[in-house]
């Protein structure tokens, strides 16, 4: 892996674990395993590492946002879509949780984050839709979209809930089985099982991945 990437990562991780705004160069140079002038060479500031991480999040967030419901598997592409979002709330924490520290004026983010909210949360109705169509999910189409806002939120801050409450062990996997009630009772027998299956999953990749 080239420094700069290396960098990159690193940073990632350390701005998700210790907070932004507790990051100094000098511990983020320590971290990499080289002199802090080595990383002042690939980022002049702090805030250069920070807008090279939000154009990664910008790219996985599109990449995301590509994947539509499948109409030949829509149980399957449902609970990807689940993996990959819990994936990206998990490996880009920081920026969700830190803007008080690192200000609104991030680009991509500053321009596009309304956006992105939105296009998740149509992503995830058609994506209800789709289990609808299939006659794996009950549910009034038209009541889709509150459906989809309420599971968007839950998703967003289920993470930051967890950690506030003392309980980060198990986040991923609690905060979908959270998500999780609010369809739960409307779904097929046999789809539930399997959503239920796919949670503990994802719950348990994305645990020994952190």
């Amino acid at each position: 892996m080239k420094t700069r990437d290396r960098i990159v990562l690193t940073a990632r991780q350390v701005f998700n674990r210790d907070g932004y705004g507790a990051v100094t160069t000098a511990a983020l140079a320590q971290a990499c395993g080289i002199a802090e002038g080595n990383l002042w060479y690939h980022f002049k500031t702090k805030r250069d590492l920070l807008s090279a991480i939000a154009q990664q999040f910008a790219e996985n967030i599109e990449q995301r946002l590509r994947r539509k419901p499948d109409p030949g598997d829509p149980l399957g592409s449902y609970c990807a879509m689940l993996g990959d979002l819990m994936q990206e709330l998990r490996d880009y924490r920081f920026l969700y949780r830190d803007q008080p520290h690192y200000g609104e004026h991030v680009e991509p983010i500053a321009s596009r984050v309304a956006e992105w909210l939105v296009r998740t949360e149509d992503n995830i109705e058609a994506h209800f839709g789709a289990l609808v169509d299939a006659g794996l999910l009950t549910w009034p189409k038209e009541r889709l979209r509150d459906l989809a806002i309420n599971a968007t939120i839950i998703l967003r801050y289920g993470l930051e809930h967890h950690a506030e409450l003392g309980q980060p062990q198990g986040a991923v996997r609690k905060t979908l089985l959270q998500q999780f009630t609010l369809l739960e009772g409307q779904l097929e027998e046999a789809a539930r099982s399997e959503i239920r299956a796919q949670i503990e999953r994802i719950g348990a990749d994305l645990r020994v991945a952190a």
